[in-house]
C-alpha cells in the first residue's frame, strides 16, 4: 500500500510535500517539524492502517525516524516498535528499529536501552541498540558493553561501541577477543585497541 492520504496530507502541512513517507528516508532535506507527526503516525498506526497494510508503511516510519533531529524524542514509540517485532534477525523489522535507536536514543532512556540491550531472545536485531551505546556517558555503560563481549549476537558491536568511548581498564576484555573464531570480531577488537588508552 502506497502511504495513506491523510499521512501524506499531515506532512504537507508542516512543509513537507510527498506523497509517500518513503521519499524522506535518505533524503537530503531536513525535516525536524515532520518528527512529530511520524511519531504520531507510528504511535497510532494501528487505528489508521488496515493490519495487512501496515509492514511497508511501519518500515516507512521507522526508518523515516532514524535521524538525529528525532533525538530523543521518537526513543520511547521506537523502544515499543522494538518490542512487539518479532524478527530476532539481522534483516528484520526489529534490526531496521533498532537501528532507529542507535541514532535517537539518549541516556535519558538508557534504563529501557540497556534492557533491551540484554535481552538474547531479541538476538542479531539488537547489534545496532548495542553499538549505539558508544554515544552513552551512563557511568552503567562500560561495565554493561564488556558484559555483551561475551554474547555472540552483538560482540562484534560491543567492542566497537567501546572504542567509540576508549574507557580505561578495559584492555584486557577486549584482547581476548583477538582470538575470536568470527573474523569481524577480531578486526574490530584490533581497531578498538588501537583506540583505547594503555
Amino acid at each position: 500500500m502506497a502511504t495513506p492520504p491523510d499521512l501524506a496530507r499531515d506532512l504537507r502541512a508542516v512543509g513537507l510535500p510527498v506523497s509517500d513517507v518513503w521519499d524522506l528516508v535518505n533524503a537530503k532535506a531536513q525535516y525536524k517539524a515532520a518528527i512529530p507527526v511520524l511519531i504520531d503516525w507510528l504511535r497510532n498506526l494501528e487505528l489508521r492502517v488496515p493490519r495487512q497494510d501496515q509492514a511497508r508503511i511501519r518500515e516507512g516510519l521507522v526508518r523515516a525516524l532514524s535521524v538525529p533531529a528525532a533525538r530523543p524524542g521518537a526513543a520511547p514509540v521506537l523502544i515499543e516498535e522494538f518490542r512487539k517485532a518479532s524478527d530476532p534477525s539481522e534483516t528484520g523489522l526489529g534490526w531496521v528499529v533498532g537501528n532507529a535507536l542507535s541514532v535517537v536514543a539518549d541516556d535519558s532512556v538508557f534504563d529501557e536501552i540497556a534492557t533491551l540491550a540484554q535481552d538474547a531472545a531479541y538476538g542479531k536485531a539488537r547489534q545496532m541498540i548495542v553499538l549505539g551505546l558508544g554515544r552513552s556517558k551512563d557511568p552503567r555503560v562500560v561495565p554493561l558493553l564488556v558484559d555483551l563481549l561475551d554474547d555472540e549476537d552483538v560482540a562484534a558491536h560491543a567492542v566497537m561501541a567501546l572504542g567509540r568511548l576508549r574507557p580505561a581498564g578495559v584492555r584486557p576484555a577486549v584482547e581476548r577477543l583477538l582470538g575470536h573464531p568470527r573474523a569481524l570480531v577480531r578486526r574490530e577488537a584490533k581497531k578498538a585497541l588501537a583506540r583505547l588508552p594503555a
